[in-house]
């Protein structure tokens, strides 16, 4: 038996599951409580009324109803100024 594997063959070979990120329920939509709105990582999308942010900045429906997704300008701590997506649930 070889220590080794033959030639040919890589140990760079292994590849992570998809992490499936990204918008789950779009515009208008109805959604109950508890359903998943957003799965992201950072706070792309900030969470408005009726919406809860998980630990891992996945965003939740708190309630039932439509889905509304809306832009504002957010200030940061040190004078610069960002254009959030804010999601919120009617």
């Amino acid at each position: 038996m070889s220590k080794t594997k033959s030639s040919g063959s890589t140990s760079l070979g292994r590849d992570s599951r998809p992490k499936y990120l990204g918008v789950k329920v779009n515009a208008g939509q109805k959604i109950k409580a508890g359903m998943i709105i957003v799965r992201q990582r950072g706070t792309k999308y900030v969470p408005g009324k009726n919406v809860k942010k998980g630990k891992d900045d996945t965003l939740y429906a708190n309630k039932e109803g439509l889905v509304k997704f809306s832009t504002k300008r957010i200030k940061r701590f040190n004078g610069t100024q960002r254009r959030a997506k804010i999601v919120s649930v009617e």
